[in-house]
């Protein structure tokens, strides 16, 4: 019987490493003709001989790779295959082949690899990938609404209440009104006046938030969040939610922001950039800076005038609008960007970072709930 630990590393190694670590079973060498289909095209490995042989990708189509995946490895195996598939290797017929569209497992990877080759498909195959961009988004808005929802239960008014109940308990402003009462020698706390907040809604004044989105090739997963975070944002009370894509040109997809799949089947990534147009156009949605947040999604490589876009979000934040530079909006929040610009912004008031769309959705919420 081969040895498992041996056989896992006959497959990372390849071929080359078949006399000393031994054969394999008809299963993993199914495994490993799947792996050299993908991974024998890498030009770095090929240099170094690291893997060679195997059924190599002349012997397997496209259809019959992804059908031998979806048997042979766990899902989140496959899902991270079909992601180097068509990131890593541009091996576009993974979303332009209907065969393929209507075998594959609906996930994110697969929605940003829509989205960039979408152009190059006719449209029977647009149909077909239409179905995945559904399918996609549906999932990332069932979790971004719940997140929504969570952030925007907290956004109440904690105004004093008579109403006593546990789930109102205003721990703060008793341990406050209390402190006379602490007994060192019990180490206790003796509460004589518990106070208790009020968690009905108070009026909300009317917010704005101005998402102003990169649409450079580079930002193609913050696209996807910006466009499901925009959506769940559509139609809170107390909130108006405005999207606007860029390069250097700059659209307002605003009527379309309660359609995501729509929107997203609508955006045209790649192409340069010029941020201070989109800021400059984003200023003259503000109606009151004291209640709008600006969101400014992009990795900061301006194409356009740098000194332009400096001046233009310093007048943003000292007309009293929350500026929020984001590098990136997504899963990971690890991006990559240009720190010199990005270090100007902040310098003139602008909170620069990264967040998950439901770190997002929080900071929103608290702003809106004061």
């Amino acid at each position: 019987m081969t040895d498992p630990m041996l056989e896992r590393w006959r497959l990372v190694l390849g071929e080359a490493a078949q006399d000393a670590l031994g054969g394999l079973t008809p299963e993993a060498a199914a495994r490993d003709a799947a792996l050299d289909w993908l991974y024998g095209r890498d030009e770095e490995l090929s240099r170094r001989d690291v893997r060679r042989g195997g059924s190599g990708p002349s012997t397997l189509t496209t259809v019959d790779w992804l059908d031998g995946i979806t048997r042979l490895f766990p899902r989140e195996t496959v899902e991270r295959l079909e992601r180097d598939a068509v990131e890593r290797y541009e091996i576009h017929d993974v979303v332009t082949d209907p065969q393929v569209l209507a075998r594959v497992e609906p996930n994110p990877a697969l929605l940003r690899a829509v989205l960039r080759t979408k152009h190059l498909m006719d449209p029977e195959v647009l149909r077909l990938a239409r179905r995945l961009v559904e399918a996609v988004v549906r999932q990332l808005m069932e979790k971004m609404a719940s997140e929504v929802r969570q952030s925007f239960s907290g956004a109440r008014a904690r105004r004093p209440s008579r109403f006593r109940q546990a789930r109102n308990f205003d721990v703060r402003r008793t341990i406050r009104a209390n402190l006379a009462h602490w007994r060192p020698d019990e180490r206790r706390l003796h509460v004589r006046t518990p106070h208790f907040f009020s968690r009905t809604r108070r009026h909300l004044d009317r917010w704005q938030v101005i998402l102003l989105v990169d649409q450079s090739g580079s930002m193609v997963g913050s696209v996807i969040h910006a466009a499901v975070t925009a959506a769940c944002l559509w139609g809170l009370p107390g909130v108006r939610t405005h999207l606007v894509a860029f390069d250097t040109d700059v659209v307002d997809l605003t009527s379309e922001v309660d359609d995501p799949v729509e929107l997203l089947m609508k955006v045209q990534l790649g192409g340069g950039t010029d941020i201070a147009r989109a800021v400059t156009y984003g200023a003259q949605l503000v109606e009151n800076p004291r209640r709008t947040i600006v969101v400014l999604v992009t990795d900061f490589y301006e194409g356009g005038s740098e000194a332009r876009l400096v001046r233009a979000v310093k007048q943003l934040v000292e007309q009293g609008s929350h500026v929020l530079g984001l590098a990136a909006l997504d899963e990971e929040a690890n991006p990559s960007y240009d720190r010199g610009t990005a270090q100007r912004l902040a310098d003139v008031g602008a909170a620069v970072g990264a967040m998950t769309p439901g770190e997002l959705a929080a900071f929103v919420a608290e702003h809106v709930g004061r």
